[in-house]
């Protein structure tokens, strides 16, 4: 197995924070390194025991939807090799895993993109029928395809938090309404687009989130992951069927061992068996190699 990451130790750049799975440094005052480590949460809780080659996949992944999506908007890329601005002896640790990014001002709303009824979403609609005020079909079952894609933000939880669904109202009061239609309208092309690429390479986009950004002048950004299987599900168009939740290349495998442990969601997570690691690590190379093939 690849040699794992949980946390870069970077000391040439000033440390800003850590995410669930990225550490961020600053480099000069307009621009970020961000390394993806190989941490992994499952229900807004980091894991003890790191996906081995999970940071390099999510990075490739990224930055090749990046490219591939870059005619839709702006995005946070500047094309910097990570490795010139660390000193000599951290190049190693931000090799394949890291990406200098543009110092943008982020919009504290998850744009989550649906096109498919499963996860919290199939929660809320067997409970009222819909999902973030969107009223849909009666009678659609788990994984049903939905009629067209929608567009089911989230208010970013505190840390430690789970994210909490909100409707497209909600949106409008944080950042305004021009703002909040262009986000929801860009989700949802990015999305579409996206889906219909995997969909010729036998993967189906069940759902993703989209992170954003505003530059100095205030034009909106896509950053932070792209389409990885951290931010979406990716689900196996061959093996896919309603009434069930699908196999994944996700860390929804993750997610389901977790479910059949007596764990309440709160730290520290059960430790995860080799089995499961080494699995979920196949999981997401396949799905790098079957995007960017």
């Amino acid at each position: 197995m690849a040699q794992s990451l949980h946390q870069s130790n970077i000391k040439s750049l000033p440390l800003l924070g850590r995410g669930k799975v990225r550490d961020m440094y600053a480099v000069g005052d307009d621009k970020l390194l961000i390394v993806a480590s190989d941490r992994i949460s499952a229900f807004d809780v980091i894991l003890d025991d790191p996906i081995p080659g999970k940071g390099q996949v999510l990075t490739e992944l990224t930055e090749f939807w990046l490219r591939k999506l870059a005619h839709i908007l702006p995005n946070h890329s500047t094309g910097i090799d990570p490795r010139d601005v660390v000193a000599a002896d951290e190049r190693d640790q931000v090799a394949g895993r890291a990406v200098v990014v543009k110092r943008l001002k982020p919009i504290l709303v998850e744009a989550v993109a649906r096109g498919y009824l499963i996860g919290s979403g199939w929660k809320d609609y067997q409970a009222t029928g819909s999902i973030c005020g969107i009223a849909l079909p009666p009678g659609l079952r788990q994984a049903s395809r939905l009629p067209q894609p929608i567009f089911t933000p989230a208010a970013k939880a505190e840390f430690g938090q789970h994210d909490e669904n909100v409707d497209f109202d909600y949106v409008v009061k944080a950042v305004g309404r021009e703002l909040a239609e262009q986000i929801r309208d860009v989700t949802l092309r990015l999305y579409t687009e996206a889906a219909e690429y995997a969909a010729g390479k036998g993967i189906i986009i069940a759902d993703t989130k989209f992170e954003f950004g505003l530059d100095e002048h205030g034009t909106l950004h896509l950053m932070d992951e792209v389409l990885t299987p951290d931010s979406s599900r990716f689900w196996p168009a061959s093996e896919y069927a309603v009434g069930i939740s699908p196999p994944s290349f996700d860390k929804q495998f993750v997610r389901d061992w977790l479910e059949t442990q007596p764990w309440d969601k709160t730290p520290p997570a059960p430790r995860l068996p080799a089995e499961v690691l080494e699995k979920t690590a196949a999981k997401y190379r396949e799905a790098a190699a079957r995007l960017t093939s």
